[in-house]
C-alpha cells in the first residue's frame, strides 16, 4: 500500500499527512488510520482533529445525561407509554407514574445494565472497522452476500430517520424548555402557542445549522465547553439539592429505595407491567452513544478511541444518571401526583421549585436549557456524518449534492443543512398535534434499535468470518450480543403500549402504525419498478481505487 507520509518544508518537528499537519509523535497514528479507512475503499476527506479525549466528550456531551432527564417531551405527552393530559414533561413522566421511587432507582440500575451490553456489542464493531457509514457499512460486510444488499438499505434508512427524528426531537425539547422558563418567569402569564414553539425551534435548527457547518478543529474546542456543563451540572444538583429541599420534601431510605407508587389517572397496569414501563426513562436517557462511530473519520486512533468512547460514555452516563434519580427520590417528596399534575406541568421543573424556590429554578433551568442546546449542536452534527457517508455511497435520493466536503472547513455543509431541513419537515408535525407529533419521534428509538438488531445478527449469523480490532470481548463476544439482540427487541415491544388499558384515539401510542409505516417505505423505495434502489444501490462504494477494499471478514494488509 502506498504511504501517505510526505515531508514538509515548514518545520522539521512536523509532517504532512494528506495535507493535514501534524506533528511528528502523531504522524503514525493519524498514517495508520488514513491506511485503515483506505482499506475499507475510502480516501481521507475530513480533517482527524478529534483526540480519543475528545471524541468521547463529544458522545458524552451528545448524550446529555443531565437536560435529558430534565428534557421536556411536549410533543410526547399524549401518546405512547409516557402520555398524559399536561402539555410539558420530562422523562421522569416515564418512571414517576409506574413505580415511583422503585422504577427511578431500580428500574434505572437493571435498564442500564442492559444497555451496557448494547455499547459493549457496538464498541467491538466500531474497533474493528471505523468509518463514518458504520452500521450500515458493517451489515453489508457481515451479512449473507444474498441479504446484505437489502438488510444495509434497511440499517442505512433507520439509522437515518432515527438520528434526524432524535436531534429534531431534542430541538422541539429545548425550544420547549426555553418556553417553559419564560413561564416560569412571568408566573405563568405567559403560555406559548404552538406556532410560538414553533418559530423557536426554526431558530434553533439555523443556529445549530451554522455551528455544525463549523471546521471539526472547531468543533473539537467546543467539546470541553461541553463535557465541562455536562458534568459540573449534574454534580452541583447532587450537592446543592438535598441541602436546600425543605424538611417536608425530604424522604427516609426507605422511602427513596422501596417504595412503589403508580399515577392513578396514567397507569392502570398490574404493578409489574407498570415497572417495565418505566424501563423507557433511561433507554430515551442512555441513546446517542453510537455517535463516536459517524464522527470516527475526524478522530484520532479511531480503532481504539471510538470504542472506548463508546463504553465510556453508557458507563459513566448510567451512573450519573442513577446518582441523580436517588437524589430526586429522596428529595422530591411523597405526593407523587402533585408533582406530575402541578401546574407547572414539568416534573422536573416542579421538583426544582420545591427545593430551590422560583429563581433558584430558573437560574438552574437556564443552565439544563444550555446544556440541552449543546446536544443539539452535536445531534446535527452526527446526523449529517451519517448522511454525508450514505451519499458518498450514492444511497441517498441527490447524493451528488448531499456527498459535498467544503473546502473551507473539510465538513459536509451540504449534510448539515440537509438534516436540518428534514428536521424542520418532522417538526411541522406539531401542527397535526400531539398524538401524530409524538408518534413520529418514537421512531428516533426505533429506527436506531432495529439498524443495531439487523447488524449484530448479521455477525454471527451471516456466516463471515471475523476479525476483531483492538478492542474485543474475545469470547463473550456472542452472549454479550444475544443479551443486546433480546434487550432490544424487548424495548420495541414495550414501546409500542400506550400509557393505560384501553386507551382511546386521542391517547392511543400509534408508534407502531408510524414505524411499520417507514419500514414500508423503505421496502417500497428499493423494490420500486425501474427507480428503486434494487436496481442502482450497490453498498459501499469505493473512493481510492489504488487499494483493493478490505470489510470485517479479513484484516486488511
Amino acid at each position: 500500500m502506498a504511504s501517505y507520509l510526505s515531508e514538509t518544508k515548514k518545520s522539521s518537528s512536523f509532517l504532512q499527512v494528506d495535507g493535514q499537519l501534524v506533528s511528528d509523535t502523531d504522524s503514525e497514528t493519524v498514517a495508520s488510520d488514513n491506511a485503515a479507512l483506505a482499506a475499507l475503499g475510502y480516501k481521507q476527506e475530513f480533517k482527524r482533529a478529534l483526540a480519543p479525549l475528545g471524541v468521547f466528550a463529544f458522545s458524552f456531551s451528545l448524550a446529555g445525561i443531565f437536560p435529558s432527564i430534565a428534557q421536556v417531551h411536549n410533543s410526547l405527552s399524549i401518546s405512547g407509554p409516557f402520555s398524559s393530559d399536561i402539555s410539558c414533561r420530562t422523562v421522569l413522566i416515564f418512571a414517576l407514574p409506574y413505580g415511583g421511587p422503585v422504577a427511578m432507582v431500580w428500574g434505572w440500575a437493571i435498564s442500564v445494565t442492559f444497555i451496557f451490553c448494547i455499547g459493549l456489542a457496538l464498541a467491538e464493531l466500531a474497533s474493528s472497522a471505523p468509518t463514518s457509514g458504520g452500521l450500515y457499512y458493517w451489515t453489508w460486510d457481515l451479512a449473507s452476500p444474498r441479504w446484505r444488499k437489502l438488510l444495509s438499505w434497511i440499517v442505512a434508512y433507520t439509522n437515518c430517520i432515527g438520528l434526524v427524528a432524535g436531534f429534531a426531537s431534542v430541538e422541539w425539547g429545548l425550544a420547549v424548555q426555553i418556553m417553559a422558563a419564560v413561564t416560569i418567569g412571568t408566573d405563568s402569564s405567559f403560555v406559548p402557542t404552538t406556532a410560538q414553539t414553533f418559530a423557536l425551534y426554526v431558530a434553533l435548527l439555523i443556529v445549530h445549522g451554522f455551528l455544525s457547518s463549523l471546521a471539526t478543529s472547531a468543533i473539537a474546542l467546543l467539546q470541553t465547553i461541553y463535557v465541562a456543563v455536562n458534568t459540573l451540572l449534574p454534580l452541583a444538583v447532587v450537592v446543592a439539592m438535598p441541602i436546600a429541599t425543605p424538611k417536608e420534601f425530604k424522604n427516609t431510605a426507605a422511602y427513596a429505595f422501596g417504595a412503589f407508587t403508580t399515577s392513578k389517572a396514567q397507569s392502570g397496569w398490574p404493578n409489574e407491567f407498570a415497572f417495565m414501563l418505566s424501563f423507557l426513562a433511561p433507554l430515551y436517557v442512555i441513546s446517542g452513544f453510537e455517535s463516536s462511530i459517524h464522527m470516527s473519520e475526524e478522530t484520532h486512533n479511531a480503532r481504539t478511541a471510538v470504542p472506548w468512547a463508546i463504553v465510556c460514555t453508557v458507563g459513566i452516563s448510567s451512573l450519573i444518571g442513577w446518582v441523580v434519580n436517588v437524589v430526586f427520590a429522596f428529595c422530591m417528596g411523597t405526593d407523587i401526583e402533585s408533582i406530575i399534575d402541578n401546574p407547572i406541568g414539568q416534573p422536573t421543573a416542579t421538583i426544582f421549585f420545591n427545593s430551590f424556590g422560583r429563581n433558584g429554578t430558573l437560574a438552574l433551568w437556564s443552565l439544563v436549557a444550555f446544556a440541552q442546546f449543546m446536544v443539539g449542536a452535536n445531534g446535527l452534527t452526527v446526523a449529517s456524518r451519517q448522511m454525508f457517508a450514505f451519499a458518498r455511497d450514492r444511497g441517498l435520493p441527490f447524493s451528488g449534492f448531499i456527498y459535498r466536503m467544503n473546502k473551507r472547513t473539510q465538513t459536509p455543509v451540504n449534510a448539515v443543512w440537509v438534516s436540518a431541513f428534514l428536521s424542520f419537515l418532522l417538526g411541522l408535525l406539531a401542527f397535526a398535534g400531539p398524538t401524530a407529533y409524538s408518534a413520529i419521534f418514537t421512531i428516533a428509538l426505533g429506527g436506531q434499535y432495529t439498524a443495531f438488531i439487523i447488524l449484530m445478527t448479521s455477525r454471527f449469523l451471516g456466516g463471515k468470518k471475523w476479525v476483531p480490532g483492538p478492542f474485543t470481548l474475545g469470547k463473550f463476544g456472542l452472549p454479550v450480543t444475544i443479551i443486546a439482540v433480546a434487550w432490544m427487541m424487548f424495548s420495541l415491544v414495550i414501546l409500542a403500549f400506550p400509557a393505560r388499558p384501553g386507551p382511546s384515539a386521542e391517547s392511543m401510542n400509534y408508534m407502531v402504525v408510524v414505524y411499520l409505516g417507514w419500514l414500508a417505505l423503505c421496502l417500497v423505495y428499493y423494490y420500486f419498478p425501474v427507480y428503486g434502489g434494487a436496481r442502482w444501490f450497490h453498498g459501499p462504494q469505493r473512493t481510492l481505487e489504488d487499494v483493493d477494499r478490505v470489510g470485517l471478514g479479513r484484516a486488511p494488509a
